[in-house]
């Protein structure tokens, strides 16, 4: 059976990668001239990688970890210290970290929280911990519940004063969901927590160890196109063509440079998109359904990311960290992270800066500067005296748009894979799953709509859709 896919992000991808694996065959198409969406990446003309994001992998990621075993690229992550690293504003150049010891969760993490000297009071810990208490106990309902407040509002219901948020969750929030405390969701907060207090090696941090499109996307498409599908690169979709009962007839390619418009069809039809651009595309006579009306309740947040080479080393920090800057989420050194990026000499900052919202429309030019003053209060050796760190070349990369803003009261219009029209299934990180909008939520919805795809429209003799198991916990800790 022939899937039409639209978007070759890691949504689409993985969508495409399972319904191989029941028998379909999928036909990717991707509007641009590069996989990955909102994992994409670039080489400039020195030949230096330059990407969409920051890309931090957790342990807490179970399909994307099973992703990866499945592909046979599960060496191509780099797994850190177990550890989260956070600067000191108030002691610029110093940091303050939550090492886990390699104990039964929630025990490791609780241990890491409590060793922390830096941060964090003993009564404001105690408080914290109460206060986690129903999330661990009550479970996901719980979780769920609590997408009425923002994470700052559930704070102080837990009676945890504003410290904590300003010490630990300010950056923590920004580097989930690009916001701040007091306008995320609790909920996905809460999430993220669970998940590091349930598994043992959930708040692991791995990188990649080269560039997203070339080591993760590439070798799923190898994958899919091995195996019967298809993945067309600069094929944007310019309209879904309907028949006389509102279900899906085709999807109309608009031609480039010259070329005439393509209707491609299939039996089967899936978005990839994101929400945003999906909203603009959808049919008149699906805009009045109740299901894709909620879509108006999501909208992508905006995000930047910096690229930054100098002249020295700044830093032999092998790991992610936490800037706790009011311009900066989190940051990298991936000449030290990334095999592929490695320079003994020279240092490469891939930086968050979020919120972004302000900043967006702004000049790459105001951009690095802004944040070239938020270094030197982070590396205050390397920007003072008479020799500072000289910035070789910057690469700034605006998405306007990226993962839905995960604002207190969204999941309800968060949708199913599974649409009102028969023949049409959504996939990406906005629809209703388990994660909040990141790389993992993206491969478990593709993973969602192949296996409602077979479920409902099961291929004879063919193997079945891989369950979704999580991988041994021993993928993070011994990779």
């Amino acid at each position: 059976m022939r899937v039409a896919i639209a978007g070759a992000g890691l949504a689409g991808l993985s969508c495409a990668k399972y319904l191989t694996d029941a028998g379909h065959t999928p036909i990717v198409l991707e509007s641009r001239d590069v996989l990955g969406g909102l994992v994409a990446a670039w080489k400039d003309s020195d030949g230096d990688w330059y990407e969409t994001g920051l890309h931090a992998f957790f342990g807490a990621y179970p399909n994307m970890l099973q992703l990866l075993k499945e592909l046979g690229i599960e060496d191509r992550l780099q797994w850190k210290e177990h550890t989260l690293i956070f600067n000191q504003p108030d002691k610029p150049g110093t940091l303050s970290r939550f090492d886990v010891p390699d104990i039964p969760s929630p025990f490791n993490v609780i241990a890491s929280i409590l060793r922390n000297k830096d941060m964090l009071t003993w009564e404001q810990k105690i408080r914290f911990a109460i206060g986690l208490l129903p999330a661990v106990v009550r479970g996901q309902k719980y979780v769920e519940d609590m997408d009425k407040y923002s994470f700052l509002e559930w704070l102080k219901r837990q009676g945890v004063d504003e410290r904590v948020t300003s010490d630990v969750f300010i950056a923590a929030c920004k580097a989930l969901t690009f916001i701040n405390p007091d306008e995320v969701s609790a909920t996905i907060l809460l999430t993220a927590l669970n998940r590091f207090l349930q598994e043992r090696y959930g708040s692991k941090i791995a990188f990649l160890d080269g560039s997203p499109t070339e080591r993760l996307c590439s070798p799923i498409v190898d994958y899919i196109t091995e195996r019967g599908g298809e993945v067309r690169l600069n094929a944007p979709l310019k309209e879904i063509l309907l028949n006389a009962d509102g279900t899906v007839k085709g999807y109309l390619i608009r031609g480039l440079n010259g070329a005439e418009d393509e209707v491609l069809t299939a039996d089967v039809y899936v978005s990839a998109i994101s929400v945003d651009p999906l909203k603009v595309m959808l049919p008149k006579s699906w805009k009045l359904m109740e299901f894709f009306q909620k879509l108006e309740g999501l909208e992508g947040v905006p995000v930047i990311n910096l690229h930054l080479w100098f002249d020295r080393k700044l830093t032999e920090i092998d790991h992610l960290l936490f800037s706790r800057s009011p311009l900066l989420s989190v940051y990298a050194d991936m000449s030290n992270t990334c095999r592929e990026y490695a320079n003994p000499n020279r240092s490469m900052l891939e930086l968050v800066l979020a919120p972004a919202k302000d900043w967006i429309a702004k000049s790459d030019e105001e951009i690095v500067a802004a944040t070239l003053a938020e270094l030197e209060k982070l590396f205050p050796d390397h920007f003072g005296g008479d020799n500072p760190a000289t910035l070789l070349k910057s690469h700034v990369v605006k998405t306007p748009r990226s993962v839905y803003k995960a604002t207190p009261g969204r999941q309800q219009y968060r949708p199913a894979q599974v649409t009102p029209i028969p023949n049409f299934y959504l996939a990406g990180s906005y629809t209703m799953q388990r994660y909040l909008g990141s790389m993992e939520g993206a491969v478990l919805s593709g993973k969602l709509t192949a296996q409602a795809i077979s479920e409902a429209l099961p291929v004879a003799n063919s193997s079945n859709l891989q369950t979704l198991t999580r991988p041994p916990a021993t993928n993070a800790a011994t990779a």
